[in-house]
């Protein structure tokens, strides 16, 4: 394993394990699998719906608890000072742990100030080892950066061949941000998996174009949480500490760039309505 040495002196693991959109019926098995493979870093969130499974597969795997990196987010209806509070808690009880290694901000939206004091008070009392935020473009990233009191100390956001955020990493590592991949593979958009290129340089290091595509994150100093549900998959994205692309590959995969989200953009009006929908909707069937 590689690792980061965040900000504040905590050591994170560079691979890790993502939950997004696992079922809850299949999470817990699916996150055991991961452990037994080797991945110490994992990544869950409120709006995933699975922290509690994730919580009992860590206490049914045996590996003790520190030497788990265990990182959730809080969703946007929890934002502002005491409902971010609140609902860090239930994380934590979900999880069935008594501190969290990472926790982020999942959204650039709402109070998003609010929440982010609740969390520098929660890791001033020890409750969380690091804390940051998820989806940040660069504006809003050192807006927080400059008038928080703590800064942010990862920023996971959308980074893959296709979209690979080389203006965003800079603003990180000029704020001593961390960058963490999601959608390490742009979910397989875009036929990366068949790309010509990405195959030719897995041929000459006996890897899949997967394995290229991490390789490739790990050597530009990324945080990556692949996600699968099958054990072979997990694996063979675990196997790529044994080689080391060359500054031409690199160089390849870099022109691959097509500068822009292969999803959609924060920065959209559209975008930032169907997030306000999505809360909306949600709140009312809670109450129902």
């Amino acid at each position: 394993m590689e690792y980061v040495i965040l900000s504040n002196g905590v050591k994170m693991p560079m691979l890790g394990y993502g939950v997004y959109q696992i079922q809850p019926s299949e999470c817990e098995c699916c996150v055991l699998e991961a452990l037994h493979s080797g991945y110490r870093l994992l990544d869950t969130a409120q709006s995933y719906f699975n922290e509690e499974q994730v919580g009992n597969a860590i206490r049914k795997s045996g590996i003790p608890r520190s030497e788990i990196f265990l990182t959730t987010k809080v969703w946007i209806e929890h934002y502002g000072y005491e409902a971010t509070k609140e609902c860090v808690l239930e994380s934590m009880r979900k999880l069935q742990t008594d501190y969290l290694d990472l926790v982020l901000l999942h959204q650039p939206f709402s109070d998003y100030y609010g929440a982010y004091r609740t969390l520098e008070d929660l890791y001033d009392e020890g409750k969380l080892r690091a804390i940051g935020v998820s989806n940040f473009y660069p504006d809003r990233l050192v807006d927080l950066a400059s008038f928080s009191r703590i800064r942010p100390m990862v920023n996971q956001v959308e980074i893959h061949p296709h979209h690979q955020q080389t203006k965003a990493k800079e603003w990180m590592d000029k704020y001593h941000v961390q960058a963490e991949a999601w959608a390490p593979f742009g979910e397989g958009r875009g036929g990366i998996f068949g790309d010509s290129k990405l195959l030719e340089i897995g041929q000459k290091y006996k890897k899949t174009p997967a394995q290229v595509i991490l390789r490739w994150h790990l050597q530009r100093g990324i945080v990556v949480i692949p996600k699968s549900t099958h054990l072979e998959r997990m694996q063979e994205n675990f196997n790529v500490f044994d080689f080391e692309l060359s500054s031409e590959d690199m160089k390849a995969i870099s022109e691959m760039d097509q500068e822009k989200s292969s999803f959609f953009s924060h920065q959209d009006p559209g975008t930032v309505e169907w997030f306000v929908k999505m809360v909306e909707e949600r709140r009312t069937s809670s109450n129902v």
